[in-house]
């Protein structure tokens, strides 16, 4: 139990924590916030942040507290903000309320908040703390997080293997090396990424929709994550599947080409020219550009060669690995593309976060040491 917060304090920040959850996978680029107002022991009212643009947590369980809210204590998983955006500030309304106390799960990294909205809080008189269940706020927030604190998305690359380490056949076939389960919980995983990024050979080989399906309660109508394809060349097929199903799709290339890119444009993609000094896709740039533009968590889906090159860049974040019970054989496609080591010190050491079965499959999740 964190130190200086009673057993109440935890379940009502645990509910709170439960609310945020609830927009998993539609408040981006704002974070996922809940907040439960608690009066003489009683939940009187709650809400969470559902996209953006739209009342923050706070508004929505001021308004359902009403009258209740005087003298009462507000549990919020963020810090609630103190600058005028799309919304104005939740400090403010807090204050107008009549709020007694606030506990925050945690500081907003976000430079225009950082510290300001308890801060504000604590000079009107409210009694305001922070650093209640901190580590679960953040991980429910780690793309944002991520990006305001390194001008960076949380990059997460998702791989399905066999336990031989083998993402295809030699001849590139890869349908189906997992089950059906694993694929419908990769499709979780895309639902709340705000991005998703592949490379043009996985585009050639598999023709990819690279979107969210199959989802029960998403509606059709539901936000698609960007598609990013490094696409050096600009070879894209103008029929490709993912230029179909929702979502924009942003093309990162190294060469310009008039004709083509306006070729690619009529069919509904953007192209990005990042050139690198070796000729390709400058990937650190490309990252830099999505956090930019508001990009919290990017969902990778690539290629031996591309998922090869995020690894050495040092952008990839996390894995999401899941290894079907099957050998394929040593000619089969690797993982990554990575140069060959000259001694064991030179691995790359990961921390397993999270190891379930999947129907017949393994899904493992892991972060780099």
């Amino acid at each position: 139990m964190s130190p200086g917060f009673s057993a109440v304090d935890h379940e009502m920040m645990a509910r709170a924590l439960r609310l945020a959850e609830l927009g998993l996978n539609s408040t981006t680029p704002n974070p996922r916030v809940g907040c439960v107002i608690v009066n003489n022991g009683q939940i009187v009212g709650e809400g969470w942040h559902r996209r953006a643009g739209e009342e923050h947590a706070e508004v929505h369980a001021l308004r359902a507290a009403a009258g209740w809210a005087r003298g009462a204590t507000a549990y919020v998983t963020l810090e609630p903000c103190s600058h005028h955006g799309r919304t104005p500030p939740c400090s403010d309304a807090l204050l107008t309320a009549g709020i007694g106390r606030v506990v925050a799960a945690m500081a907003d990294p976000n430079p225009l908040v950082a510290g300001q909205g308890l801060a504000s809080l604590r000079a009107a008189g409210v009694l305001a703390e922070e650093g209640l269940l901190a580590v679960e706020a953040r991980e429910l927030n780690i793309g944002f997080v991520a990006r305001m604190s390194r001008a960076r998305p949380w990059l997460r690359m998702k791989v399905a293997a066999s336990l031989d380490g083998k993402t295809a056949l030699k001849n590139g076939v890869s349908q189906w090396l997992t089950s059906a389960d694993a694929r419908q919980d990769g499709h979780r995983w895309r639902a709340r990424a705000c991005a998703m990024l592949t490379g043009i050979g996985t585009v050639r080989h598999d023709d990819p929709q690279l979107n969210v399906r199959g989802l029960e309660g998403l509606a059709s109508d539901s936000r698609q994550p960007l598609k990013v394809v490094v696409d050096s060349r600009l070879e894209l097929p103008l029929d490709a599947r993912l230029l179909r199903g929702g979502g924009g799709v942003l093309l990162a290339a190294a060469v310009a080409g008039s004709t083509r890119i306006a070729a690619l444009e009529r069919v509904g993609a953007e192209v990005l020219l990042l050139p690198g000094p070796d000729g390709r896709v400058d990937l650190v740039a490309l990252l830099a550009e999505l956090a930019r533009r508001g990009i919290n968590e990017v969902h990778a889906e690539a290629g031996f060669h591309l998922s090869g090159a995020l690894l050495a860049a040092g952008l990839v974040d996390e894995l999401l690995l899941y290894l079907a019970p099957c050998l394929v054989g040593d000619a089969a496609r690797g993982m990554f593309d990575l140069p060959a080591l000259q001694s064991l010190a030179g691995k790359r050491s990961l921390l397993i976060r999270d190891l379930r079965s999947l129907g017949p499959d393994l899904r493992l999740l892991a972060r780099f040491a």
